[in-house]
C-alpha cells in the first residue's frame, strides 16, 4: 500500500521561501507520474507541479518560475522547492502519486498524502 506523508509547510511572508517534502513508501511503479496539488479554502484542489519517472516536470502558470519540483530517489522523497512566494500561494499542499501517463498535470490521481499548510501572509 502506497503511504505519502508530507512535511515541512509553515509560515512565511510575502516574498519568502519554503520548502515542502514528501516521503514516499509502499509503491512500485516502473514509470510514474508526482505531484504536489495544493487547496485554498472555498476553492478547489488544483494540481501545482509534477514530475514523472522519466524526469520530466511540468508547472501550472501561477508558479512557473517560482516552484520547483524534484524528486529524490535515494530516499524516496518528491520535494517542491517555493520561492518568491505571494499571499495567494496559502494553500494546504498535497503530494500525490500514479502510474504514468503523458500528461501528469492533468492526470486523476489516486494516491495522496495528507496535506501540509503553508501560509503566506503580506
Amino acid at each position: 500500500q502506497i503511504q505519502l506523508v508530507e512535511s515541512g509547510g509553515g509560515s512565511v511572508q510575502a516574498g519568502g521561501s519554503l520548502r515542502v517534502s514528501c516521503a514516499a513508501s509502499g509503491y512500485s511503479y516502473r514509470t510514474y507520474c508526482l505531484a504536489w496539488f495544493r487547496q485554498a479554502p472555498g476553492k478547489e484542489r488544483e494540481a501545482v507541479a509534477t514530475i514523472d519517472s522519466d524526469g520530466r516536470t511540468s508547472y501550472d502558470e501561477s508558479v512557473k518560475g517560482r516552484f520547483t519540483i524534484s524528486t529524490d530517489n535515494n530516499k524516496n522523497t518528491l520535494d517542491l522547492q517555493m520561492n518568491s512566494l505571494k499571499p495567494e500561494d496559502t494553500a494546504v499542499y498535497y503530494c500525490a502519486a500514479d502510474t504514468y501517463v503523458r500528461w501528469c498535470l492533468l492526470r486523476q490521481y489516486t494516491n495522496w498524502g495528507q496535506g501540509t499548510q503553508v501560509t503566506v501572509s503580506s
